[in-house]
């Protein structure tokens, strides 16, 4: 049996019914994906992850090596970020098979970890700060 490809508890989207599920969930922008965040309420069920990579950013070959990259990252650091009872989808974009390693990992695992809302809330905050008046 082979080994486990993922981090440990994490399980996979399979069916095109769960990946527009979780379109209608919470996203968030990366320079190098786009993350897509589902809480489907079931608290103790472990997270799941699927990835998407659209022709657009490239022949298949291009885009394999762009999904294996993201699961990759997500396998060694951001899946122990993932929160129970969510789902993940992760849409790579084409600049995510030239980046380095350490920032696609950096950028995943700062999306994960910390929400959308969050973060703009804290731009906002600064912004606010900086007026002179």
């Amino acid at each position: 049996m082979p080994p486990n490809r993922l981090s440990p508890g994490i399980g996979r989207l399979k069916r095109r019914s769960e990946f527009l599920a979780v379109r209608k969930g919470e996203r968030r922008k990366g320079p190098f994906f786009l993350l897509e965040v589902l809480d489907r309420g079931a608290g103790d069920a472990r997270p799941r992850v699927g990835y998407t990579v659209t022709k657009r950013q490239g022949n298949a070959v291009e885009r394999n090596r762009i999904r294996r990259r993201l699961r990759e990252a997500i396998r060694l650091h951001a899946g122990f970020d993932m929160k129970r009872g969510h789902d993940y989808v992760v849409v790579g974009r084409r600049d995510a098979l030239t980046a380095p390693f350490a920032e696609l990992t950096k950028s995943l695992v700062a999306r994960i970890g910390r929400p959308a809302a969050d973060a703009n809330r804290q731009r906002r905050v600064s912004t606010k700060d900086n007026r002179t008046e």
